[in-house]
């Protein structure tokens, strides 16, 4: 069982456990360790962060660590998350670094792994790690110590896997693009790349201080993108997340397409062109019932993961899958990269509307959902909500109330201190009713 990483690397409120200085050097020694197992030969390993303010406190931290160990650490400076699993592997580094806390507000932040083939770290390679930590490593003899430096154009050899991932001759011209940086690591990429595509480009959230990246912008909170769209007459929003791996689209009416939406217009698409590998979109359990509906009836399969997109990418490289991807916006497109895109995705979107030259109106709107709800319930440390027998028995019959009618699924978040509630129904007074009902229940016990 793993007490330190979540379905996301390690993550929490910055200075307070685990995202200590102290935490991340131990962190950094132990997988510096755990990837430096073979003394011989020259070790690396690239550090991406994102632009929160505690970035800078980590990255030091993470780089004395790994230095320790005998490993050359790179530094890219702020760059999306897709991008160190790119430069891991193009690199030919031992392992990736990102210190972001994606979508959650500035004061959190997180550390997450990729290994020497650019993919996220399995669940086993977590738990030895944080044996690891536990237990301490020595450091190196002093001739061994690593060497850290900067690496200056990481962001333009991003941007150049992102464009190539798109047919050579397509280009952007007359699409006039809203495009929310979320403050955050692809606040200069992403204006760069859409303008090079020759795109009219409307950039916004794209001043990051330390302290804004997420507050009142990017893919969780869209309302300012969307008000821009309209205002600007522009014919498409794309929407990035602080550490720029996931995407939301906004049409030319305001109108917000999630992941799925988006996915069922990729795999579609990707079906017809005979690319769709395995005949399967790969997304979690929190992808609503109608894209299931969606893609059954165009003969293809929607296989179900946990939530996160790690273990959508596990199942797409165990089943030969080259698309999936989550409702909250990772798209991952095996073909081109290791991780969810969120704006390799974006521009995949843009593609399509050149292509079939339709409005985003019309491609973002794929199918029509089950209605569906989910409400979170915030809890402290120590508290096991879901454990307790009131909990335990609204859920069973919230369960039995919706038989044959939708589904409900109850979980503990990996990112952050919360119990996620959500159902799908299509009667939306039983839909409020169960969801109210077992919320209540997990806030009582929480207090």
């Amino acid at each position: 069982m793993r007490k330190l990483f979540g379905t996301d690397g390690v993550r929490g409120t910055a200075n307070t456990h685990p995202m200590t200085a102290e935490m991340a050097l131990r962190i950094g020694a132990a997988v510096g360790r755990y990837f430096r197992r073979d003394a011989s030969g020259v070790h690396r390993v690239v550090i991406g962060k994102d632009t929160r303010l505690s970035g800078y406190m980590l990255e030091n931290a993470l780089t004395a660590g790994l230095t320790s160990t005998g490993m050359n650490v790179l530094l890219l400076g702020p760059v999306p998350t897709p991008a160190v699993g790119l430069m891991t592997r193009s690199m030919r580094a031992d392992l990736g670094v990102m210190i972001s806390a994606s979508h959650n507000p500035a004061i959190d932040n997180g550390i997450k792994f990729f290994g020497p083939d650019g993919f996220k770290l399995s669940d086993q390679a977590e738990i030895e790690i944080e044996q690891l930590i536990e237990e301490g490593v020595s450091p190196a003899q002093a001739q061994n110590i690593g060497r850290a430096r900067r690496v200056d154009d990481a962001r333009f050899r991003y941007g150049e896997r992102v464009k190539s991932s798109l047919p050579r001759n397509l280009r952007l011209d007359g699409l006039k693009v809203v495009v929310d940086c979320a403050n955050g690591a692809a606040h200069r990429t992403a204006p760069e790349v859409l303008w090079e595509l020759g795109a009219d480009v409307i950039p916004i959230g794209i001043a990051p201080d330390g302290k804004n990246i997420n507050l009142g912008c990017g893919s969780t909170q869209p309302m300012v993108a969307a008000e821009t769209v309209v205002a600007h007459g522009a014919d498409v929003g794309i929407c990035l997340d602080g550490d720029a791996d996931r995407v939301v689209v906004i049409d030319e009416t305001g109108k917000v397409a999630d992941g799925d939406q988006l996915m069922a217009l990729l795999a579609s698409a990707w079906s017809k062109a005979d690319r769709l590998k395995g005949g399967a979109l790969v997304a979690t359990v929190m992808s609503n019932l109608g894209l299931e509906r969606h893609l059954t009836g165009q003969g293809l399969r929607l296989e179900r993961t946990a939530v996160g997109d790690r273990y959508v990418v596990e199942r797409m490289r165990e089943g030969g899958f080259n698309l999936g991807g989550e409702q909250s916006g990772h798209i991952v497109m095996s073909d081109y990269a290791t991780t969810g895109d969120g704006l390799m995705a974006g521009l995949h979107f843009l593609a399509e509307m050149v292509q079939s030259e339709r409005k985003a109106s019309e491609l973002s709107r794929q199918f029509d959902t089950v209605p569906q709800l989910l409400k979170n319930v915030r809890f402290t440390a120590g508290q096991v909500p879901l454990e307790a027998a009131s909990v335990k028995s609204a859920i069973s019959e919230a369960e039995a109330r919706l038989n044959g009618q939708g589904r409900l699924l109850i979980r503990k978040s990996g990112t952050e201190p919360l119990i996620r509630v959500m159902a799908e129904c299509e009667d939306a007074a039983l839909l409020n009713q169960v969801v109210d009902g077992i919320v209540a229940e997990v806030e009582a016990v929480t207090g």
